[in-house]
């Protein structure tokens, strides 16, 4: 992670009119309240091997990376302190966050409509079937899902250089992503190859929630089709099988497709059994319509707060809420706290800060993405504050 490393130095100086805004102190470390563009987000200040260490706060990167990079850089002419390392200058993004057909999750919360059909790959690796899709189905909107980072530059600069233009690529968990597209209007869902997590099951794609989300946002017999090699992934997908009876189903075995992968064909080289599992849906499901908010409509005590606050994770059936850490704020005029919270859903959890300013809260950065494992967090979060 890009960082600055310097001697040992007192906190920079902050105002209401720079980029700095604030220093949020806890034992551990510092937070400083930087924005840039209206974007606000953290730097780290913490002590290592008796030097003072500055880097991006994980949590509130944002993009583009260049504002973080100004940040580091801006702090580096304020803080008065030799600069023992620097990697900064190096810092770059091997896909560029602004690509047409590289989007975020915002984007499909608030922007993406679309009347036709939608095909989804969960995990498309080295992408020879995602773009062999998208090439035989110019018609409709193929929509790939990976969390490799490689795979997805690959995977961009062969949609340049080949013409495609209905590809959309996305950074993000399947498990929670199908929950942002509208019932029946997806084709088919592929999940080609997926990690076994033979020591982390939990960690599967496949599940009766995912199955399920699967069935509401396919069309009336729209496909879910699973393709997989390893015996222990095809058992548990089929054990799953029970608790959808009603549905149509087929498996079959070592089938060939159109477009094949090098790692599929040398699986095939060294006769290997390939499983598919394909579950079909068979009725038309009512829209999901999520409502709520993320506001805390009380004047808090500051001091009050700090007591009503554990850091023991709470495990709920659905979603948890975990306290992390308090930051102490006495800066620029500010006399409020900073409190990292993790909360959410079990398999993509969100990581926010919450700001206390002048007895009120908000959720730093904005509020999070509206789903039920928030919505529910968050009502926890007020009961617990309030």
């Amino acid at each position: 992670m890009p960082h600055l490393l310097f001697k040992p130095h007192d906190n920079i100086q902050t105002s209401n009119d720079g980029h700095f805004k604030f220093i949020a102190t806890c034992e551990y470390d510092k937070k400083i309240c930087t924005v840039y563009n209206n974007k606000e987000f953290l730097l780290t200040k913490v002590i290592k091997n008796g030097n003072d260490l500055v880097k991006l706060d994980s949590s509130t990167r944002l993009t583009p990376v260049d504002l973080m990079k100004t940040a580091l850089n801006d702090y580096e002419k304020v803080a008065n302190s030799e600069v023992l390392f620097s990697n900064v200058n190096s810092m770059y993004n091997k896909v560029k966050p602004e690509d047409e057909y590289l989007k975020d999750i915002n984007y499909f919360v608030e922007e993406f409509q679309t009347n036709k059909e939608i095909y989804v790959e969960v995990g498309f690796g080295s992408g020879v079937h995602l773009l062999h899709q998208a090439k035989m189905n110019p018609d409709k909107i193929i929509i790939g899902l990976e969390i490799h980072y490689p795979s997805i530059e690959q995977v961009l600069k062969q949609v340049k250089l080949q013409n495609i233009e209905n590809i959309l690529v996305i950074n993000y968990d399947a498990r929670l992503f199908l929950e942002f597209l509208k019932s029946n209007s997806v084709g088919k869902v592929f999940v080609h190859f997926p990690v076994p997590w033979d020591k982390k099951p939990h960690r599967r794609v496949m599940s009766v929630e995912f199955i399920e989300e699967c069935m509401r946002v396919l069309k009336v017999d729209g496909t879910l089709e699973l393709r997989t090699d390893s015996p222990n992934y095809f058992e548990y997908s089929t054990s799953l099988l029970k608790h959808f009876q009603e549905y149509k189903h087929e498996i079959l075995t070592n089938q060939d497709l159109d477009v094949t992968s090098k790692y599929e064909a040398r699986w095939k080289r060294e006769e290997k059994t390939i499983w598919d599992v394909k579950i079909q849906a068979k009725d038309n499901s009512a829209q999901v319509v999520l409502e709520g908010d993320f506001s805390f409509p009380f004047i808090y005590d500051k001091e009050d707060l700090k007591s009503k606050i554990n850091t023991k994770a709470l495990i709920k059936e659905d979603y948890l809420v975990h306290f992390e850490s308090i930051y102490n704020i006495e800066d620029n005029g500010i006399s409020g706290l900073l409190i990292k919270v993790t909360f959410g859903s079990f398999d993509r959890p969100v990581a926010k800060y919450l700001l206390l300013e002048n007895g009120k809260i908000r959720y730093f950065q904005g509020d999070p993405i509206i789903t039920r494992a928030n919505l529910e967090a968050h009502k926890t979060i007020l009961e617990i504050l309030k």
